[in-house]
């Protein structure tokens, strides 16, 4: 058990498992791996803990590959415009990454190459001539998810020839019972082929040891390794009989490629190095965090992940390091977030089958908050949960009634009664002493959660702390008080003040954008990076002014939010089909002429202009990622084309009213301009 009263500022190399790139991340997906580390990289930062968060899309592999067959397009083309899709719908959900990245890119490509050839250097790549399952009518031979059939464990249908879901025991394609090409659904035949292995078994002596002494570690993801381990761990295969892919760089395997698991978990490494490299131009910061033996790298994933990050990648680490001096070795895994699964309605999320919701879905049927809020408030941390709709309305209420109805009640109490100040203190008496105790411990116990990776446990004591509020707020009945005495009754709004000001500190990694709303009601600072120990009994001074408060959270009509969800299922394309929208959708659009008056740089933000523009009656800021492409002066008195009726946002604390309209092709990005005189507000049609 970590005790955050004890432990030093650090470093920590924040990742989440990489989504693959042919399909969109349903909301198990996001709570498994991608909003979980958002949360914890969003709590360090405001410890003050120097924090890289990375992750990306996994954009090779025999999925992307079959796909890109079926549609007669180049892979690479496919990943990278689902790539870019994928990277959108993170932004969307603030995800707040310092790095999202894709495998296919050079830093990875050419690391991950030369990385194995270190491997094989120390003694830990053998050939291997096999036998190999192929595909007489595809004319291939097929790679480990190019196979399903039945797992010789488990019995279970729906295994594949790399793991079976469902008892996550590691196979190979021969070991399945009634294979059958995953293609075309013909029976493969048994042929000969060359690969190159990682020799595991030399390595699983230390595997076991660095699993075993580890207490951080989940004791579901402990106890699913160590039993593979006591079984013997096999040579696992590196190299796959694949086109699209990091070509292998071994003597001879000149039509190989890495296995997509031997690689999209090197990207952890190599997504901190271009994040160094090209984001920040400070080189020196990948071997500031990936070769100090005291930086703590962190991986949250779901259970179906567990094998690789706990025992395929650490043994790929430990390669790599041998007879490396100490400044040379890459840190090994700190400590591997597994979750089990969150189901939907008690089925398993399948896209194929259209059970679940996808991210870009939920955001069409309620507030981005809501979702984050009810993912995280039922974190499947120790069993498997199911997404219920009724739930999901049940946490909202939850969310409301002891937190935003204390917060609305606290605010417009002292708006109306006290001039929107702050009111004093006076002195404490036994019940205010109670709660202020928990006004100041609230941080740290919270914090304490959070540090030990109980997520669920952090936000769900959050809601226990806004209900305490509630409760100390009836007890002493200020509305009654003020009729005989103002200032006891001020002196308890006072004090719940201090709260309010904790539960907006306390929900800036949960949901963000109401831990900014709240600290806007107070006027209090933005975040920063000492926020999370600035709660106090004193944070909120007396006399200080604040806004007119709105009601933080509405009540869900669920009922209309499941139609709407059933009406968006049924829109949504066949696999292969492109989605289509209406004439009447199109309609919707206010496509304008924008005239550039001003261009200025967003402080701490290189790729970002503020763009202060003319719609002919009106003028708005745009916020623009420009600035890797167009000089300042370029853009300066052009005009534009803008879409303008679409929902402000703010980017790095400026609100953005509208989005500039440009063209991208790989790495050129080219505004679109009209060709003729058309004056700033004229609409396109």
């Amino acid at each position: 058990m970590i005790n955050l009263a004890n432990i030093s500022k650090g470093k920590w190399i924040v990742t989440s498992a990489w989504p693959y790139v042919n399909a969109t991340p349903h909301l198990g997906n996001l709570i498994g791996s991608t909003l979980s580390a958002d949360v914890f990289a969003r709590f360090l930062r405001m410890k003050g803990e120097e924090v890289v968060f990375v992750s990306g899309s996994d954009s090779h592999g025999t999925p992307i590959s079959v796909e890109a067959k079926r549609l007669n397009v180049p892979a690479e083309e496919l990943a990278m415009k689902y790539h870019k899709i994928i990277k959108g719908l993170h932004e969307r959900w603030q995800i707040s990454f310092d790095n999202y990245t894709i495998t296919h890119n050079p830093t990875h490509i050419e690391f991950v190459k030369k990385m194995y050839l270190d491997i094989q250097k120390n003694g830990y790549v053998i050939e291997k001539e096999i036998e190999s399952l192929f595909c007489g009518n595809d004319n291939l031979f097929l790679p480990d998810r190019f196979v399903e059939g039945t797992c010789p464990h488990c019995k279970d249908d729906g295994a594949r020839g790399d793991q079976c879901d469902k008892c996550q025991k590691i196979l190979t394609p021969l070991e399945l019972i009634n294979s059958r090409c995953a293609i075309c659904g013909d029976t493969p035949v048994i042929r000969k082929t060359k690969h190159w292995y990682l020799d595991l078994p030399k390595l699983q002596d230390r595997l076991n040891k660095l699993i075993d002494e580890n207490e951080i570690i989940p004791p579901n993801a402990r106890q699913m390794c160590l039993n593979s381990i006591a079984e013997g761990l096999p040579e696992r295969a590196i190299t796959r009989d694949l086109e699209w892919g990091i070509p292998a760089p071994f003597k001879g395997a000149e039509n190989k490629t890495i296995y997509v698991w031997f690689e999209a978990v090197l990207g952890y490494i190599t997504a901190v190095k271009e994040w160094a490299d090209k984001l920040i131009n400070r080189s020196d910061k990948f071997d500031y965090f990936w070769k100090d033996p005291n930086t703590k790298t962190v991986y949250f994933i779901a259970k179906d992940n567990i094998i690789f990050h706990l025992i395929v990648f650490p043994g790929l680490l430990m390669a790599y390091n041998k007879d490396k001096k100490e400044s040379d070795k890459l840190v090994l895994p700190y400590n591997v977030s597994s979750t089990e699964f969150l189901m939907h309605e008690n089925e398993k999320f399948s896209k194929s089958r259209g059970i679940g919701i996808l991210i870009d879905d939920a955001l069409k049927l309620a507030p981005l908050d809501y979702w984050r809020f009810s993912l995280i408030f039922n974190r499947p941390e120790t069993r498997d949960t199911s997404f219920l709709w009724s739930e999901f309305e049940n946490n909202i209420k939850t969310l409301n009634d002891n937190i935003g109805n204390f917060i609305h009640r606290t605010l417009t109490f002292i708006e109306k009664q006290f001039n929107s100040k702050v009111p004093e203190k006076i002195e404490y008496d036994d019940t205010d002493k109670k709660f202020i105790e928990k006004v100041n411990n609230i941080s740290l116990d919270v914090g304490e959660s959070l540090l030990n990776f109980k997520i669920r446990k952090a936000i769900r004591d959050v809601v226990n702390f806004g209900k305490e509020g509630n409760i100390f707020l009836n007890e002493k009945a200020p509305w009654h008080l003020i009729k005989k005495d103002k200032k006891a009754a001020g002196h308890v709004f006072n004090i719940c003040a201090q709260a309010v000001y904790a539960l907006a500190v306390l929900l800036g990694p949960f949901i963000p954008e109401t831990s900014e709303k709240i600290l806007s009601y107070l006027n209090a600072p933005k975040l920063t990076e000492s926020s999370w120990d600035s709660i106090n009994e004193n944070s909120i001074k007396a006399g200080q002014s604040i806004k007119k408060p709105r009601p933080l959270f509405q009540k869900l009509e669920i009922e209309e939010i499941k139609k709407e969800y059933k009406k968006l299922k049924e829109k949504k394309p066949k696999e292969g089909e492109k989605e289509l929208i209406s004439y009447d959708d199109f309609q919707k659009l206010d496509i304008r002429i924008a005239l550039v008056e001003k261009v200025e740089k967003v402080p701490k933000a290189d790729k970002l202009y503020k763009l202060t523009v003319s719609l002919g009656t009106e003028k708005r800021i745009i916020v623009a990622g420009l600035a890797e492409y167009y000089k300042a002066d370029e853009l300066a008195g052009k005009k534009i084309t803008i879409l303008a009726n679409l929902e402000p946002r703010k980017l790095r604390g400026i609100l953005s009213e509208g989005m500039l309209l440009a063209a991208d092709y790989e790495d050129t990005v080219s505004i679109l301009v009209p060709d003729k005189d058309i004056p700033a507000g004229a609409n396109i049609k």
